[in-house]
């Protein structure tokens, strides 16, 4: 018989890693809870939101008598997460910051803390997302009597392991799991990746986690919080007051505070116009923001988009694009977004 595995559960201070920690208990596996404390925020009362989601994590830890840990990456967030975003921005480019944090902070700072400081066989995160090798152990525990030799498997594997979409399609997360690496992928237990998020709470009432079930959820970019966007950024960022202006006939509608502040394809709120208007395309030099009404509006869309940055998850690159210089597949762009059928070319 191996010896109980363990593995080390980022635990933020909400519902969903609280269950992801229960769960795992469940399985037999050691757990242990991490706190990362990765931004200095404040809500709008002035209180530091991190010390109460580091209280809330604690406190799930002793609900489940597991041992508790915090770590700080505050300079490694700062470096890595958001200097890369202001310097994307200030590009006229609007990255993601939560897929640069998983890619450089929790799949990499936590992951080796896990793994190397506190002995962890694996990690685990409350994301909505499944990976190809927890299928495989699904199907064998329910006919195989011994599954103690899967766990072998699942840290000793050397096939590359696929990064798939959770059961609970509207909570999906792989998006913003996009840009972990295969190594830490590998060693990585998403225990919610069957569940919907419904179940998750219930199983979180009926555990006495009543204290992380009643907490709003979390939903944009965290070091924003409730703020007003274009007020945090351009406390970074020197602004540089432009003009919108209507694609269709060149008329001015309306002026902003930075051409940088806004994405293609969003809409641009423009005072005093009443219909609604999106971002087009983006003019650096002169500042501009080209707009156009309407979501159909065909000038919001392209039939070529070109990209030099390509993280391949599984197969690098997969053997179809070898063999034929090109393969079909989906696309998005955005969470939540419907995946969109397109064909990739070499």
């Amino acid at each position: 018989m191996l010896a109980t595995r363990h593995v080390v559960c980022a635990l933020s201070g909400g519902v969903d890693s609280a269950v992801a920690a229960l769960l795992l208990r469940r399985r037999g596996y050691q757990v242990t809870g991490i706190f990362m404390k990765n931004w200095d925020s404040l809500d709008e009362h002035g209180v530091c939101t991190a010390d109460k989601d580091c209280e809330d994590a604690y406190k799930v830890c002793q609900i489940l008598d597991i041992p508790f840990h915090q770590v700080s990456y505050v300079k490694e967030y700062w470096n890595d997460v958001f200097s890369d975003f202001l310097n994307e921005y200030e590009k006229g480019r609007t990255p993601n910051p939560d897929i640069v944090c998983n890619k450089h902070i929790k799949f990499s700072c936590f992951y080796r803390y896990a793994l190397n400081n506190l002995g962890a066989d694996a990690v685990a995160t409350g994301h909505y997302a499944r990976t190809s090798l927890e299928d495989e152990e699904v199907f064998h525990q329910k006919h195989v009597k011994r599954p103690e030799g899967l766990f072998r498997n699942r840290f000793e594997v050397r096939n590359s392991v696929k990064l798939l979409q959770a059961a609970d399609s509207f909570k999906d997360q792989t998006f913003f799991l996009s840009q972990v690496s295969q190594e830490a992928l590998r060693r990585t237990i998403f225990p919610l990746g069957g569940l919907t998020k419904d179940f998750v709470k219930k199983i979180a009432a009926e555990n006495r986690l009543h204290h992380v079930l009643q907490k709003k959820e979390s939903m944009g970019i965290c070091f924003v919080g409730k703020r007003n966007f274009e007020h945090f950024i351009l406390q970074y960022l020197q602004p540089r007051p432009g003009k919108f202006i209507s694609i269709e006939d060149s008329t001015v509608l309306g002026t902003h505070k930075g051409w940088f502040l806004y994405t293609l394809g969003q809409r641009a709120k423009i005072s005093g116009m009443r219909e609604p208007w999106y971002v087009v395309e983006k003019d650096g030099v002169k500042g501009d923001v080209l707009v156009a009404p309407r979501t159909d509006h065909p000038a919001l869309y392209r039939d070529l988009l070109r990209t030099g940055r390509v993280h391949w998850i599984a197969e690098e690159p997969p053997a179809a694009l070898v063999r034929d210089k090109m393969m079909e597949c989906h696309f998005r762009f955005r969470h939540q977004m419907a995946l969109v059928c397109c064909v990739l070319q070499r």
